[in-house]
């Protein structure tokens, strides 16, 4: 299977842009946790070898990679948190988060490669999406790397402070485990209440 490759970042400088950011989220599908989202701004003379879509590599293979990136590229990593994600909507929460990404990178990019459909609404650059950036550009696929990498740690440290919900394994995401150990347990304070398995818990008696 063909690898991400710089073909977008070319084309985004033959444009006229020449410092151009690959943008990344994960985090979307849990019903715990926060929403990360990650910039990066490849050296194109030290691009880390294997980069590829963070859900092609192991753990131990993207935390490799996330080091490498830290220590030879610009990166910015941000977060939208559970209380903005029920307030605001999934989509707009994962939104904001890349748009705090990008606005934590210094200098300042002037293109952002967004992985997905659409673009965030609040963006301060030129920008363009890319469905599945993350399998086709080598910036999105970093991005995509640092996000998860920087997102699993925060939820095995969060497994630590709420133990029996399976953080450090599920991540978040509603596995039956998961889903079993809230019934059992209750709602954390990092469970999303408006994601339809943790709004039933707390509204039972509605169903």
């Amino acid at each position: 299977m063909r690898g991400p490759d710089l073909l977008h970042e070319a084309r985004a400088r033959a444009a006229g842009f020449l410092r151009v950011a690959g943008v990344d989220e994960v985090g979307r599908g849990p019903i715990a946790g926060p929403v990360t989202a990650a910039a990066v701004v490849l050296d194109e003379r030290r691009i880390p070898p294997g980069l590829d879509d963070s859900k092609r590599l192991g753990a131990k293979r993207r935390a490799a990679l996330c080091e490498a990136l830290l220590a030879s590229a610009q990166v910015s990593v941000a977060q939208a948190t559970v209380a903005e994600i029920d307030s605001l909507n999934i989509l707009r929460a994962a939104h904001l988060a890349m748009e705090r990404a990008l606005a934590g990178l210094d200098p300042a990019p002037e293109m952002a490669l967004i992985d997905g459909i659409l673009l965030p609404r609040n963006l301060a650059l030129s920008a363009r999406t890319i469905v599945r950036g993350d399998a086709a550009s080598l910036s999105i696929a970093a991005a995509s790397i640092v996000a998860k990498t920087c997102r699993d740690r925060l939820m095995g440290a969060l497994a630590q402070q709420f133990p029996g919900y399976g953080w450090a394994h599920n991540m978040g995401y509603p596995t039956k485990h998961h889903k079993a150990a809230l019934l059992d347990l209750g709602v954390t304070p990092h469970h999303r209440r408006s994601f339809r398995p943790v709004h039933n818990i707390l509204y039972q008696e509605n169903y």
